[in-house]
């Protein structure tokens, strides 16, 4: 599933075509995706102007005056700007059609998802998605630090791994992420939280911004399905250290790295590197 930095990295690659276009019509090739895909996406986005492309831990957001249209890409999905009058193909469920002028042609945003687990919902202006609401920090903004994950972890029996996946703790740190930050803070994921020290934590938050800004200059990970708007993959995945290398020789120290099931995920880290 796309994380943080693939999401991020679709992001970056949609504002320069979307910002400040006028939305024309809006195509709905089937009445839902995960979920039934809401009225108002239809009948208030056309005429619109998008202000602005945002996102919000996994999603993101097409901002209007009428509101908000929101977008998970879930397994599989993938979002592209193309020509107008491009041919849909199987799985292309959804166009959102730009009105052209000033010297940018009309196109099409077209939003394709093989699995369907991707949503596209509708936010109301001044509100927020109830999937929106509860998350915690964005883990690049000031307030993701040390301080933070100590504070909010103490008395905390689960695993770290699990702890930094939470989504109310902080945001977008998914399974790759998650094993790679506690790979190089040196923390082994099978930790209680609560059992982590500050000087820890301040190293963990630390890798956990790194690896992430790092991720997004990088054009996110290609693991499956992921493909940036531009059609290029993203080449993290060359350069991990843990994640997917259970039984590799760890990068550090060349013991073969370890590996088990943390919430039903597959956790890989160093038993002499990581404690």
């Amino acid at each position: 599933m796309p994380e943080l930095p693939e999401v991020e990295t679709t992001r970056r690659g949609l504002a320069p075509h979307l910002e400040g276009r006028r939305i024309q019509a809006v195509t709905l090739r089937r009445p839902d995706l995960r979920w039934p895909i809401p009225e108002e996406i239809g009948q208030r986005l056309p005429g619109q102007r998008i202000a602005a492309v945002r996102r919000r831990a996994k999603y993101l957001l097409l901002d209007t005056e009428a509101g908000s249209a929101v977008l998970h890409l879930g397994m599989s999905g993938s979002l592209r700007v193309l020509p107008a009058g491009t041919a849909a193909r199987t799985h292309d469920h959804v166009d959102i059609a730009l009105v052209g002028g000033r010297g940018k042609p009309g196109g099409v945003l077209r939003f394709n998802d093989p699995r369907r687990f991707g949503c596209l919902l509708w936010q109301a202006p001044g509100e927020v998605h109830p999937l929106l609401r509860g998350l915690g920090p964005e883990p690049l903004s000031d307030g993701f630090d040390g301080d933070y994950l100590f504070a909010l972890s103490r008395g905390r029996k689960a695993p770290v791994k699990t702890f930094l996946m939470d989504q109310a703790v902080v945001v977008g740190v998914g399974n790759i992420y998650a094993a790679e930050s506690l790979f190089r803070a040196g923390i082994a994921p099978l930790r209680a939280a609560g059992k982590v020290s500050r000087e820890r934590y301040q190293a963990l938050a630390t890798a956990v911004r790194d690896i992430l800004a790092h991720a997004i200059a990088r054009g996110g990970t290609t693991l499956r399905d992921f493909i940036s708007p531009d059609g290029a993959p993203g080449y993290f995945e060359q350069e991990l250290s843990a994640y997917g290398r259970g039984g590799l020789p760890c990068p550090n120290c060349g013991r073969a790295l370890k590996q088990a099931s943390i919430g039903q995920r597959a956790t890989v880290w160093c038993g002499y590197c990581q404690r």
